[in-house]
């Protein structure tokens, strides 16, 4: 595998664990050259799941893009950035788990949101603030008394 920090092909393997009910594996690995630690995980490969965009448009599911919201959701809350990794892992595995193969960003996004719930309550409200378009405080406030009742 393949070093992300320095490119070398030389590590090797820490940690093995199944992730995800046994449909998955996840893997610490170590670099032999630069001594860093990275994860990886190993599953099956699956068809392509196809994202229906709000305009109808279609494109193929980009694990990268949620990751990123949700690095972006979490910014500067103390959450590393296995966890975030091992949440955006999760909601991939759902979405699979539920669609077969065409699921819409709303689907995405509001699956994306019940994670975040019980992961991190800023990051839910950061990540609803941008996924919902909240125009005002009063937006704000509703999602908070959601979020508040749900206690």
């Amino acid at each position: 595998m393949l070093c992300p920090y320095c490119n070398t092909e030389d590590s090797r393997v820490i940690d093995s664990r199944a992730v995800d009910d046994g449909r998955a594996i996840r893997r610490r690995r170590g670099c032999n050259n630069c001594g860093k630690r990275f994860t990886t995980f190993e599953t099956v490969e699956q068809l392509p799941l196809m994202v229906v965009k709000h305009d109808g448009t279609r494109q193929i599911f980009d694990r990268n893009k949620l990751l990123n919201g949700l690095i972006r959701a979490c910014d500067k809350r103390e959450k590393s950035l296995e966890s975030i990794m091992i949440l955006a892992h999760d909601i991939e595995q759902s979405i699979r788990r539920e669609y077969e193969q065409d699921v819409t960003s709303k689907d995405i996004g509001e699956m994306t949101l019940k994670k975040l719930k019980n992961f991190d309550q800023v990051a839910y409200i950061r990540f609803a603030s941008v996924y919902r378009k909240f125009s005002d405080i009063n937006s704000f406030r509703h999602e908070l008394d959601v979020l508040l009742a749900d206690e």
